[in-house]
């Protein structure tokens, strides 16, 4: 078996690949609904994680305005448009894709993820970007006892864990915070979302005796459904402090590109 804090790479989906989303997906601006569907899209135009394409016909009406003006984009031609719905306006904020574009694209429009207040996969709200189908996230509870160390000394010394895996992340160790110094964790103004996970309620960062290390710390005190096993519990980057699993020291993983969507691991 591999060591627990080794990881397999994300799965890499082609750019361009397209395939039908199978729950029902709503934006809301202003407090109104941009669009309600059911036949919405998932999009690679990267590969790491795609985006929701809506039919056009599933928009509330006037809420899309097309801006007269074409545009080629890496994956075809799309006419450029905005949203307006409430009194409020998001210019250049959407793309209307045409025939010019993938098979089963036409005719769709992706929107800017910063364009809506809020995004729904049907009743639960989405952070960051679209849940990849080809991510999974498990929170485990595990009596396999976790002690972080860093510049030799101890942060946290705990009897039990809930270990998260997520593909494309290292094992994250989620501690109680009984059992960690939060003597030694200074809170910052960091703030991360993460699509899966939710938004974090709180970041730390530690001074020892040697060199200040900023947000090597988080929790997440209102997790998604998911991943309830976390809650209000502490977890350290393992890329950045010193790990011990049972009393066996893990080697530190590569850093990860820390995109705010994926920041908190």
């Amino acid at each position: 078996m591999p060591d627990s804090a080794q990881f397999f790479p994300q799965m890499i989906v082609p750019v361009g690949h397209v395939e039908p989303v199978a729950r029902r997906i709503r934006a809301f601006l202003a407090g109104r609904m941009v669009f309600d569907t059911v036949r919405a899209l998932y999009v690679w135009e990267w590969s790491g994680y795609p985006q929701y394409c809506v039919p056009a016909e599933d928009f509330t009406e006037g809420a899309l305005v097309d801006e007269d003006h074409t545009l080629k984009l890496n994956l075809g031609v799309a006419r450029r448009c905005g949203l307006r719905i409430g009194g409020v306006e998001r210019p250049g904020s959407a793309r209307l894709w045409t025939e010019k574009s993938p098979t089963g694209l036409a005719g769709t429009v992706r929107i800017d993820w910063a364009a809506p207040d809020a995004w729904f996969e049907e009743d639960e709200q989405v952070f960051v970007h679209p849940r990849s189908p080809y991510t999974r996230v498990d929170a485990l509870r595990s009596s396999r006892g976790v002690r972080v160390e860093l510049d030799g000394e101890v942060l946290a010394d705990a009897p039990s864990t809930v270990m998260v895996f997520e593909t494309g992340l290292p094992t994250r160790y989620y501690l109680d915070r009984l059992h960690t110094d939060l003597t030694r964790l200074v809170p910052s103004d960091t703030v991360t979302a993460c699509p899966y996970k939710g938004s974090t309620s709180a970041y730390w960062s530690v001074t020892t005796k040697a060199d200040s290390h900023t947000d090597i710390a988080w929790s997440y005190d209102f997790p998604t459904r998911q991943l309830a096993p976390i809650a209000g519990l502490v977890c350290f980057y393992n890329e950045q402090t010193d790990i011990f699993l049972d009393g066996r020291e893990l080697p530190r993983p590569a850093p990860v590109n820390r995109h705010t969507s994926r920041r908190s691991g």
